[in-house]
This record gives C-alpha cells, sequence and structure tokens, in this order.
C-alpha cells in the first residue's frame, strides 16, 4: 500500500527508527538541558519576584517612617511656633506693663511736681497779698503800721486765705 503511493517499506522503517533515535537524542541531552535552563529560568524570575516584593515592602516601611518622622516634625514645629508666640505676647504683656507703670510713675512724679509748685506759688500769692493789704491798710490809716502789726494783719488775712486751701501753712504763724 505504502509502495503504490512511491514509499518504499524499508525507507518507512528507517525514518521510524530515526525519529525514534533523534527523538531519544533529544531527550536524553537536549531536553533535560532545556528543562534544566526552563527551571533555572523560572527560579530566578520567580527569586527576582520575591526581591522586588520584598524590596516594595521595605519601601512602604521607609514611607511610613518618612511620613512619620515628618507628622513628628510638623508637630515639633507648630509646638515650637506656639511656644515662641506665647513667649512672645508675654515680653509684650510685660514691656506693655513696664511702660504702664513707668507712665503712671510719671504722672503720679508730675502731679507731685505740680502740687508742690502750687503750694510754693501760693506761699509767695500769700505773702505778695499781704504786703498789699499791709501797704493799702497803711495808706488807708496814713500812719506807719508798726513790724509787729504788719505781721499780726498778714498773718490775719492769711488765715482766712488759707481756711480755702487745706493743708497749706502760713508763715509767721508759728
Amino acid at each position: 500500500m505504502l509502495e503504490s503511493l512511491g514509499f518504499s517499506s524499508v525507507t518507512f522503517v528507517v525514518t521510524i527508527i530515526n525519529i525514534f533515535i533523534l527523538f531519544l537524542f533529544f531527550r536524553v541531552i537536549l531536553f533535560k538541558r532545556v528543562t534544566k535552563f526552563m527551571e533555572e529560568r523560572a527560579n530566578r524570575v520567580r527569586d527576582s519576584l520575591h526581591q522586588a516584593e520584598n524590596d516594595r515592602t521595605q519601601a512602604k516601611e521607609l514611607l511610613d517612617q518618612y511620613e512619620t518622622k515628618l507628622r513628628a516634625a510638623s508637630e515639633e514645629a507648630a509646638a515650637i511656633v506656639r511656644k515662641a508666640e506665647e513667649r512672645a505676647k508675654a515680653e509684650a504683656d510685660r514691656i506693655l506693663a513696664e511702660g504702664k507703670d513707668a507712665a503712671e510713675k510719671l504722672i503720679a512724679n508730675s502731679r507731685s511736681q505740680i502740687e508742690a509748685e502750687q503750694r510754693a506759688a501760693m506761699v509767695v500769692f500769700r505773702t505778695e497779698a499781704a504786703a498789699l493789704v499791709v501797704a493799702a491798710s497803711a495808706r488807708l490809716l496814713r500812719r506807719e503800721v508798726q513790724a509787729g502789726d504788719s505781721r499780726q494783719y498778714a498773718g490775719l488775712l492769711l488765715q482766712e486765705l488759707g481756711d480755702g486751701v487745706p493743708g497749706d501753712t502760713v508763715p509767721g504763724n508759728g
């Protein structure tokens, strides 16, 4: 039957034997090497994937650590700013209080100085007023008033004037 197609049975048998020998040759020599190569390659790919997963895990851990440190640094910076603002406010309040105290002392000193100047002016005014009253009285009486009399009249005048100003002393009134 194969001979009618142009094939000889010997050629057919030899071809089958050749195929079988080639199969054994490829199986023993090449298949083991190719299989070994493929397994090694699969292992390398598996190791690479495993290493990539480890690297990704480490990168995520580092990212989490950096984010935690960044949050902590931000919180610390905010705390430092708050403390600085509090210190600045306290310092400003202290400076304002010192300024207010200094202004109050200056006002008190100025008031006491004004009061002292008013008392001194009042003493001068009383003395001059007494002298004017004595001179006017002397003209009215057309006589010369003695020193004792002038003191007595001046004292009376100053006493009457002094009744309106509390705390003032009358000179020559003992």
